[in-house]
This record gives structure tokens, C-alpha cells and sequence, in this order.
């Protein structure tokens, strides 16, 4: 049974995507809450051949401003962007590797398939869902940001590679108003202390530079027993400018660890379509994590098989080193705009995923037999024995899990766009005309590895591995694991590049109310690289018995060891070409209103997903099938614009397609683990709405998105053909209400959503949640504010997904948790 619920989840972002954005002052001198909305008509420039006024672009954008975001207290990017309409954020991964989507498009894998990330009109990386590594994991949002520029489908696949969905764009600020500011945020109920500044500096009329960044440190929001968030990011940039237009400099210096908080076990009552969740005994799904010191010691086969360690607490560790240049000149009647980054990318992340969770004396019978024994393989009772299993932490609960441990050898990527553009008079009206080509290299040189062990269920980090005997003590795992690795999978090498070139064109007319306009792009691709792995079969070794622990005996666990077979590379040897296209026309009815319709088809090329898959084949490189190189978006847009004084409304009604080739990591009742296979359409309808309404100190601003969204195909299995896809909500919608003095802003922000599906099976439903998140600003002086943030301030248990479609006989899942109450203090001092 389907039902509506009306919930929210707010947090203090206030989001007026239908003003026009200013750019921040570098400091925002005035300090002024979200509240505070400009009317300027700033042009919007992201994913579009010129920057204009958005009455006059067929398109679906919004816009964030640096002060609009200040009053979030964001503890991820994924907080920043969820309040976007259109765009669905699944954050609570944490701050790195979460899965973003736009109008309904599928997540059956993870990342941010159909949505391209850029910082400053370039993308962070080709691809945004490659294994384990997902592109937001190389992103901060600091003082530097001054603004987030999203277009949602319109011209976007036609001016970015890879983003039929569309755009996110990370703008940092230049340095054209003089000042700065230095802030100290502390966490009150939870473990993080964050200093961060920016400055902003004319060295002369025409020479400017910016300059800022954080550094942070402590446990955060969960309770995993260390340090888990350690590091910063500092980013500059100088500009010169000249009559005709200016050239920039930048650069980006991010070192920074963040843990990754996976599934964990979570109680469910009730029925699959009236399900009521709940946490374990001794287990809080807000607050814990099956992160823990205890769990954290990884030992393996590296990519050269020799014995290696590693350890979990590393987390997700990005490391960047970029420089770029901006250039833009206006040259015979012609705008030249010159775009370039190259950026040195390494890391790794390494983290603890549960594939099925049971009761402890289910897992030891299943593992030791009858009278089979458990004892702690580490933590503060290492080496004793379990006398009640039944018992075991209050919940009796444990867990077969995976440590996932990827190590980054290069993500390294060069991009460079140039475009030309010129505004002819033809006809009584303004011809637009714009050429460009884009070119990219993208690494993608990783080693990883899954190991299978087993861990109790503790809360406070507190969680141990565990062993299990059989009657007569014949240890079945060693230390903890059950085997080190995962069968014949997912223990790889790839060594690969993923080159780009992409010539595209648009043309615009604009003759009194009406504008016209279309747009192509050309992409090719050279894919490149070599494999070692084992998936597929084929007489390739990938499990072998090892001596792990050197003792000179072999166990039962050291007889199930992942091993490269690296005397039988595979080799990746392809092309592909695609298409995109956009047309559209804006009428602007009066100076307040316009009307927009559009259509676009767009591409994504197939990444690593494909790899280690009957798509390619593992001894000549080629492609089995070359439509499995892409996936194709294809939408059609109407819309509705209204600006007049303190009143904006947009509206646009949407429908998208689209076929899609994926893997999805799936977990089986016995504790196995497969990859699926996904060969799917997919189709989706809806509208969006923003609007925003401002008189005196007192505004409000709201955004919502119903979606209709289907399977429209399945190869494998026709019975979810007419499903709802997996964690898409029929409705979500925010509403910011806030109050603005000269001293004083409070303010809060509620998002709600629908219920959805756990799996595509449509049987066990996530229900609506409601977060409430608020935020108060006090300026005792011009110069000083103090910021208080609470996010979730009822402590709302609500879910983001869960691995099983329906309700199991243990009566726990596997699922994540948005993190409970957190509350944080800011002191901001501007100059």
C-alpha cells in the first residue's frame, strides 16, 4: 500500500534559486543571514553558451550565494546541495562517496552517474561514479565558495561531457571586493573543531587575488573511538585584468581524511508497507557506526601479491594538487573564453561494510556446526570466549562484513575548454553564435580489494571482530576473517585512461520577447588501460591458499586468499562516438514573466562500471556490444519564470528517459555478496517548483519536486518492469521561513519527503521522515557574528536506504541513517 506523507528535513540552507546571485563579498561584511536577497540580474553562466538574464534562457536553473549557504552549518557538500529542487541527495554516507540524481534518474549504482561536478565551469573528475571513489570525496565547500550554480537537464549535456542529468558548479570567489573573514566553528554534542578564513585583496587597479581555506579535526557526528575527520584545503587564485577581459590563475592544495559511515544493523516491526524501524539494543543507527579501532587493521595481497597492511581509519583520504588558468578576451567582435585545470589526484578509501547481519548463535552454527564456539578476535577482550552468544552486547547481533581498502594511484586529469562566441544584429534582434571544443584525460590507475570478516554489533565504537570454532576448536576464521578476500571478486588492478574530445556549437536568436536557440556536441572517446583481475573466469587464478600469518601452516581462512593473476593482464582497447543536442525557445511575456520549452538528448560514457563485465571483453579490450559504451538521457521541459520585487516563481514540468548499464553490489542471506547486473530503461515525469516571497525582516523561500518515475525495461528480470525505482520519493519539498533584524537572524529550514522503496521489488518501503534543522546569527557588532546551527533537532531516525527489499525473518536489515541531533557554535570575525 502506497502512502503520502508530508515530512521534512531541514537544515539551515536557504535556498532562493530563482533570485539573481550575486558575487559575495569575500567576507559578506555585512554579515547578513540567507535572508538577504539580491535583485541584481547577475548572469547565470554555468552550462549555457553566455552568461544571461534567466527570463531570457530556456533553462532550469538555480543559484546559491555565499551567505544563503553560511546559515546551513553543512557538515558535507551533500548537505549544501539537497536542498536544491530537482536534485536528490542521499548524504548520509558522510562527506565524500554520497549518491546524487536529478528529475527521477536512476541510482541503481552509486556516485553521481548523470551529473557532472564542477569546480569553476570544470569538471573535478570525467566521472563521478567510479568504484568506491566518488567525485564529491574531492570537493570541500570553505569560505572560498562564492556560490553554487546548478542547471538541471536544458543545454547542460550540450556544454559538459558526461552530464545529460546536468550541472553542479562549485564558483570560488575572485577577490573583487577587498576583505576577508577568520571563523571558528566547534561541534557542542559531537567531536569536530574547524578554523577556516578567506581574504580578498586589490593589489592594484588591475591585479587582484583571493586566498582561503579550513583545517579541522576530531571524531565527528558518529561515535567510532579516534580521530576520523583530520585535514584541510587551502585555495588561491590571482586575477589581471586588461580592457578587453582578464586572465586568472588558481590553484587548490586538499589534504583531508573523513571516515565513511556504510550500513549497519537497524530493527524493523511491522509490515513491508507499514514498517516501523528502530535501533539494536546497545546500537543507536544515528550516532554509530561498525567503524571502530578494533576492526580497523586490514591485512591483504597488494597489487604485487606480497603481504600487505593497511588500516580503516584512513577513511576516505583525498588528496589534491591543481592549477589551472581562466582566460576570457573580447577580440575582433569575438569573446574567446580559455579554460584549464590539470590536478594531481591520490588517496584512497578504506572503510567496513556489513553484506548480512544475523543472530550469534545463527553464525556460529552456520559457520562451526553444533557446540560451535565464539570468542573476540580483538578489542579489550581479545582472545576471550563468548559464553552466551545469545546475549552478546545486549543484542545478540553480528555481522558479516567487508573491509573495503582501495588505494589511488593516480585520478589525475587534464581538462581544457575554449569557446568563441559573437553577438551578430540580425534582423532587428541579437544573433548568438558559439564554437567551441573541450578536451580531457582522465586516470583511473586504483587497486582494490574486498576481505570477509565477521564483527559483533556495538555501539561507541566499540565494535570487535570475531571468531568462530568449531566443537573441538578447530578455528573456521583467523583473527577475525573468513576468508581474505571475496571469492573471485573484486580484487583489481586497473590501469586505465579515458580520453575525451568533444567539439560542440550553439546558436541563439533573440528578437524582442522571443529567443530561440540550439546547441551540439560531439563526443569522442579513447578508453585505454590494462586489468588484473578475476571475475569473469575464464582459467584467470583469483583465490588461492596463502600463508597469511607466516606460522607455517595453512588455515581455513588463509585457503580462500585473493590473488592478482598478474602473468594474465586483460586489456581495455575502445572508442566511442556520441551525439548530443539541444533545442528550445524562451518567451518573455512581460518584463516579469517568460515561458520556456525545450528539448535535449545527452549521453554518459560507460566507465570502470563496465569493466570486469561481459560488456568487455577481458583478453582483447574490445567492446561486445558498443551501445554498452553509453547511456543516453533524452528530456523535454516546459517552464514558467516570474521575478517582480520581493516575489519569485518558477515552475517547470519535466519528462525523462533513459537506458542504462550498471553493477550493483548485492547481498545474500548465507552472507555472500554477487554484483548485479543492470541492463535497464528507465523513464520519469514530474514538475519543480521554487518560489520565494520577501516584505520587511521577514521571508520565505520553498522548492519542491514531484516525480513519477518507472522501469521502463529490464533485460533480466521483467517482473520490476513498472516499478518505482529504487529510494525515489514521489514528492520532496523544502519551505525556509526566516526573520531578519539588524542584530538578529533566526530562522529555520524543513525538507520533507514521500515515502520510497528500499529495493527495486517495491515491497519494503522507507518511510517519510522529518528533519528539523534551525539556525540562529547574532551580530553584537558589524565586524562579529556568532552562528548556532542544529541539525536534526528532534532526533528523527530517518533512513536514506536499506539492503533488503523486504522485511526478514531475523527482523533486522541492513540499512543508513541520516546522523542524529548536532549542534555547532560559530564565531566570525570580518575585516
Amino acid at each position: 500500500m502506497k502512502r503520502l506523507y508530508l515530512s521534512a528535513a531541514i537544515a539551515p540552507l536557504v535556498l532562493f534559486s530563482s533570485a539573481y546571485a550575486q558575487e559575495a563579498k569575500p567576507a559578506d561584511k555585512a554579515v547578513k543571514s540567507a535572508g538577504s536577497k539580491a535583485a541584481a540580474e547577475a548572469a547565470f553562466t554555468t552550462g549555457v553558451a553566455k552568461g544571461r538574464d534567466r527570463l531570457d534562457s530556456a533553462t532550469s536553473t538555480s543559484a546559491l550565494r555565499a551567505s544563503e549557504i553560511e546559515v546551513l552549518g553543512a557538515r558535507s557538500l551533500g548537505e549544501v546541495l539537497r536542498n536544491i529542487p530537482g536534485i536528490r541527495a542521499e548524504y548520509a554516507v558522510g562527506e565524500g562517496n554520497d549518491n546524487y540524481s536529478i528529475r527521477g534518474l536512476p541510482l541503481s549504482g552509486t556516485g553521481s552517474k548523470y551529473v557532472q561536478f564542477q569546480e569553476d565551469g570544470l569538471p573535478v573528475l570525467e566521472f563521478g561514479d567510479m568504484y568506491q571513489l566518488g567525485v564529491d570525496m574531492f570537493m570541500r565547500a570553505d569560505l572560498n565558495l562564492s556560490a553554487v550554480e546548478t542547471i538541471r537537464g536544458g543545454s547542460a549535456s550540450t556544454f559538459a561531457s558526461n552530464s545529460p542529468g546536468g550541472v553542479i558548479n562549485l564558483i570560488s570567489k575572485t577577490g573583487d571586493t577587498e576583505g576577508g573573514a577568520v571563523q571558528a566553528t566547534y561541534g557542542l554534542n559531537y567531536g569536530e573543531k574547524r578554523v577556516e578564513g578567506d581574504y580578498g585583496y586589490k593589489l592594484s587597479d588591475t591585479l587582484r587575488m583571493h586566498i582561503g581555506g579550513f583545517y579541522r579535526e576530531g571524531e565527528g557526528p558518529r561515535d567510532v573511538g579516534y580521530t576520523a575527520y583530520k585535514g584541510g584545503q587551502i585555495k588561491a587564485n590571482i586575477t589581471k585584468t586588461f580592457d578587453n577581459g582578464y586572465v586568472r590563475l588558481n590553484a587548490k592544495f586538499l589534504d583531508d581524511r573523513t571516515p565513511v559511515y556504510q550500513f549497519v544493523p537497524i530493527r524493523v516491526t511491522g509490515t513491508n508497507d507499514d514498517p516501523t524501524f528502530s535501533g539494536p539494543a546497545n546500537f543507536n543507527p544515528k550516532t554509530d557506526s561498525l567503524l571502530s579501532p578494533h576492526v580497523s587493521n586490514v591485512v591483504t595481497l597488494d597489487r604485487n601479491n606480497n603481504i600487505a597492511n593497511d588500516d580503516l581509519r584512513g577513511g576516505q583520504h583525498a588528496v589534491v594538487k591543481s592549477i589551472g588558468l581562466d582566460a576570457q578576451f573580447d577580440v575582433g567582435g569575438w569573446t574567446i573564453t580559455e579554460k584549464f585545470r590539470f590536478s594531481d589526484i591520490g588517496g584512497g578509501n578504506l572503510t567496513i561494510r556489513p553484506i548480512a547481519v544475523n543472530n550469534a548463535t545463527t553464525y556460529a552454527a552456520l559457520y562451526g556446526g553444533v557446540g560451535a564456539r565464539l570468542s573476540y578476535a580483538t578489542g579489550p577482550l581479545a582472545g576471550q570466549a563468548i559464553a552466551s552468544p545469545a546475549a552478546l552486547n545486549g543484542n545478540g547481533l553480528m555481522t558479516n562484513a567487508l573491509q573495503l581498502d582501495t588505494k589511488i594511484k593516480s585520478l589525475n586529469n587534464a581538462v581544457n575548454d575554449i569557446r568563441a562566441s559573437r553577438v551578430w544584429e540580425v534582423g532587428g534582434g541579437n544573433l548568438t553564435t558559439t564554437v567551441g571544443f573541450y578536451k580531457s584525460s582522465q586516470d583511473y590507475s586504483t587497486y582494490l580489494t574486498f576481505l570477509n570478516v565477521l564483527t559483533d554489533v556495538n555501539g561507541d565504537g566499540g565494535t570487535s571482530l570475531i571468531n568462530v570454532a568449531n566443537a573441538a576448536g578447530v578455528p573456521f576464521t583467523q583473527d577475525g576473517y573468513i576468508a581474505y578476500g571475496l571469492g573471485n571478486s573484486f580484487h583489481r588492478v586497473y590501469d586505465m585512461n579515458y580520453g575525451v574530445d568533444a567539439p560542440y556549437a550553439s546558436i541563439n536568436y533573440h528578437v524582442g520577447k522571443i529567443a530561440v536557440g540550439g546547441s551540439l556536441r560531439y563526443d569522442m572517446g579513447k578508453v585505454r588501460g590494462t586489468l588484473f583481475g578475476a571475475e569473469l573466469g575464464g582459467g584467470r587464478v583469483g583465490q588461492t591458499s596463502f600463508d597469511i600469518n607466516r606460522n607455517g601452516a595453512i588455515s581455513t581462512a588463509e585457503t580462500k586468499v585473493a590473488i592478482l593473476p598478474l602473468g594474465q593482464p586483460g586489456r581495455v582497447n575502445y572508442d566511442y562516438n556520441y551525439l548530443s543536442y539541444s533545442a528550445g525557445v524562451n518567451y518573455r511575456v512581460a518584463e516579469q514573466l517568460a515561458v520556456f520549452g525545450r528539448y535535449s538528448r545527452g549521453g554518459r560514457a560507460s566507465a570502470d562500471k563496465i569493466l570486469f563485465t561481459p560488456a568487455v571483453n577481458y583478453n582483447t579490450g574490445k567492446l561486445v556490444d558498443d551501445s554498452s559504451a553509453y547511456d543516453t538521457v533524452k528530456q523535454a521541459e516546459l517552464g514558467l519564470k516570474y521575478r517582480a520585487g520581493g516575489v519569485t516563481f518558477n515552475v517547470t514540468g519535466f519528462s525523462a528517459r533513459t537506458g542504462e548499464r550498471n553493477t550493483q553490489i548485492v547481498s545474500g542471506a548465507d552472507g555472500s555478496a554477487a554484483v548485479l547486473q543492470i541492463v535497464r530503461g528507465y523513464k520519469a515525469k514530474g514538475v519543480e517548483l521554487e518560489a520565494g516571497v520577501r516584505h520587511g525582516p521577514f521571508s520565505v523561500t520553498a522548492g519542491a519536486t514531484y516525480t513519477d518515475a518507472k522501469i521502463s525495461s529490464d533485460a533480466a528480470n521483467a517482473a520490476i518492469i513498472g516499478n518505482t525505482p529504487r529510494h525515489q520519493a514521489d514528492f520532496i519539498y523544502s519551505v525556509t521561513p526566516q526573520v531578519e533584524f539588524e542584530r538578529v537572524t533566526v530562522g529555520v529550514n524543513v525538507l520533507g519527503t514521500t515515502v520510497s522503496y528500499a529495493q527495486d521489488n517495491n515491497l519494503l518501503e522507507l518511510p517519510a521522515y522529518t528533519l528539523v534543522n534551525a539556525f540562529v546569527q547574532v551580530r553584537p557588532t558589524e565586524n562579529v557574528q556568532l552562528m548556532l546551527n542544529v541539525n536534526n533537532l528532534f532526533n528523527k531516525l530517518a533512513l536514506s536506504d536499506s539492503e533488503q527489499g523486504s522485511i526478514p525473518a531475523t527482523g533486522v536489515v541492513l540499512g543508513r541513517a541520516y546522523n542524529g541531533r548536532t549542534a555547532s557554535a560559530t564565531l566570525r570575525y570580518t575585516f
